[in-house]
């Protein structure tokens, strides 16, 4: 049987083409733009980026495969002074073109960590990944909809695991300085090891069945909402949200400061942000308005199932 980084590596592969090709039937205009790419310490990846579509105004579903001697700083957030490491995984973002449309994120990855170059000796592996959703106007089915898909996929594996994913959702997807959170949440998982109640294979299977759970999850609410009327003040309030949305991956975002502190392709880490943003000072919606209403939930979350 092939290691459990060759199959996930494989995985991943395979799962960005199939989202690419749902995605762009979904879009019906535009096709993705593929860039390969390697990187100077090992490895590489396949950037796939979508832009000025009809659903879809920008959107990125990359995957890579990289490896070498861990950096400085990776080297002392592990506490070790040595190490190697293999990490590979899909991200995606996906900013739609119509504010009554969820932006939504999404990845999945493996990490091993080395004694040796040679990746002879595996000191430590583990999954992370998951999804959340962030409207602009809050439908309270959709954000269900989007809660239970991911619940089912989790359920299978053990009942516990989808209210302890999703609160770690919650906690991590929170713009402190701003007291509010960047979504509706979903899912949020890291460091899974295999332990007396999960073994590695079992984290496989639990990640690799959230990928597949992804389109399942967004895809009927972008196909409900594209035919909702908005104007100019939907457009304004959308490029609002987003400006909070670029302050949470530049600020707080795990995977962004480790592609910068591993030397990672600079266009794939930020194709995340979207492309048309603004900052008002101290921009307060109208009282009693669906703006102020999706500001309320974002700052008391809720279960949604």
């Amino acid at each position: 049987m092939s290691s459990l980084k060759d199959r996930f590596t494989d995985y991943v592969h395979q799962l960005q083409d199939r989202i690419c090709r749902e995605l762009e039937e979904l879009d019906g205009k535009e096709a993705f733009r593929e860039d390969n790419w390697q990187r100077e310490g090992g490895g590489g990846g396949r950037t796939r980026v979508i832009e000025k579509g009809e659903v879809i105004e920008k959107g990125g579903v990359n995957v890579s495969a990289v490896h070498g001697e861990l950096p400085d700083p990776i080297k002392q957030h592990f506490q070790v002074d040595q190490g190697w490491f293999y990490a590979t995984g899909l991200s995606l973002v996906l900013h739609p073109r119509s504010p009554m449309i969820p932006t939504v994120h999404a990845n999945y990855r493996f990490f091993e960590l080395y004694e040796d170059a040679e990746q002879s000796r595996v000191a430590d592996r583990w999954f992370g990944g998951g999804a959340d959703l962030t409207p602009y106007y809050l439908w309270e089915e959709d954000a269900v909809h989007f809660h239970r898909t991911f619940k089912q996929a989790c359920d299978r594996h053990g009942k516990e695991l989808y209210p302890r994913f999703k609160r770690e959702c919650d906690d991590y997807f929170y713009n402190h300085h701003r007291g509010e959170a960047r979504g509706i949440g979903g899912l949020f998982f890291d460091y899974l090891r295999g332990d007396s109640d999960h073994t590695d294979e079992d984290w496989f299977d639990f990640t690799t069945e959230n990928g597949e759970a992804f389109l399942d999850a967004w895809r009927p609410i972008a196909r409900r909402r594209v035919e909702e009327p908005y104007g100019e003040k939907e457009r304004y309030w959308q490029e609002v949200r987003r400006g909070r949305y670029v302050e949470f991956n530049l600020i707080h975002d795990r995977g962004t400061l480790f592609g910068l502190k591993t030397k990672g392709r600079i266009e794939s880490i930020f194709m995340s942000l979207p492309p048309r943003v603004r900052w008002d000072y101290d921009y307060r919606p109208e009282p009693g308005s669906r703006e102020e209403e999706l500001l309320e939930r974002l700052r008391n979350p809720v279960d949604w199932i």
